[in-house]
Formats: C-alpha cells, structure tokens, sequence
C-alpha cells in the first residue's frame, strides 16, 4: 500500500519543510501539500486527499508543527 502523506501550515511566515522532510523520511509515496490562511477553515488539498482514501485504509495523523 502507498503511503500518502499530508504537509499543511496557516500562515506565510511558517514553511512546509520540516513537515515535507519527515513525511519523506518515513517513506511517503505522494505528498499533498497546502499553505492555507488560518480564518480560512476550508482545505481544499486535504479534501482532495480524504475523497481519494479508501474507507478501510488506516490514516495516521501526527502533531503539526511550525516552522
């Protein structure tokens, strides 16, 4: 099974790379990514991903970070 991978911060001054570093790490095949304003509660990257998943495949989530 593919891993797939999600990388997601809310404002400019924060960067997906740490996010992106480790999603790599850990072996994901396909990673979305998404630089969204924090008001906006809408994530239209994350949606696409979620409607592409299986039902019973398993999602992981770790803890977000900034950097």
């Amino acid at each position: 099974m593919a891993l797939i991978g999600y990388a997601g911060v809310s404002t400019l001054e924060q960067t997906l790379d740490p996010q992106l570093r480790e999603l790599r790490a850990v072996g994901c095949d396909t990673i979305h990514e998404e630089q969204a304003s924090g008001a906006d509660r809408t994530r239209p990257a994350l949606s696409r991903l979620l409607a592409t998943i299986k039902p019973v495949e398993t999602k992981r989530r770790r803890g977000r970070r900034s950097g």
